[in-house]
C-alpha cells in the first residue's frame, strides 16, 4: 500500500534491529512498505547516526545533464558530444571510489572533522 509523502512525516517510531557478522541489517516491512522502498536506499552519515532514506529516481541523471551543459557550452554537438559524454561519463565510477576510499582513510586515521575542502580538494572557479 502506497501512501503520500505527507503521510511518512506523521510516523515516529523506534524499533532495535540486528546487524549482521556482515554488517546487514534488514528494514522491518512494516517501514518498507509505509517508504515505498524500493531497490536503493541512501545512506547518510549525519550528527552521529546514520540516516537511510528511499531512492524514488536515480540521482547521477544530474551528474549526467551538468556533463552534457559543459559540453554543449565548450561547442561540443552530434557525435562528438555523444563521444565526450561517454568519455566524462566513464570517469564518474572511478572518481566516487577515489572519494570514498580518501573518507575511509580519513575516517581510519581518527583525526576528527575534516573540510568538504580538505576531502575533495579546493573548488576550481
Amino acid at each position: 500500500m502506497m501512501q503520500s509523502a505527507a503521510m511518512h512525516e506523521q510516523y515516529n517510531e523506534k524499533k532495535i534491529i540486528s546487524v549482521s557478522a556482515k554488517r546487514q541489517i534488514t528494514i522491518p516491512q512494516k517501514y518498507f512498505e509505509i517508504l515505498n522502498v524500493g531497490n536503493e536506499v541512501e545512506c547518510v552519515l549525519q550528527n552521529g547516526a546514520i540516516l537511510i532514506r528511499p531512492i524514488h529516481e536515480r540521482r547521477n541523471g544530474d551528474f549526467a545533464e551538468q556533463i552534457l551543459a559543459d559540453l554543449i557550452s565548450q561547442g561540443y554537438s552530434g557525435n562528438d558530444l555523444l563521444a565526450k559524454f561517454r568519455e566524462h561519463n566513464l570517469k564518474i565510477r572511478p572518481a566516487v571510489e577515489e572519494l570514498i576510499s580518501k573518507a575511509d582513510e580519513f575516517v581510519a586515521s581518527g583525526n576528527g572533522v575534516v573540510s568538504i575542502d580538505a576531502l575533495f580538494g579546493a573548488e576550481e572557479n
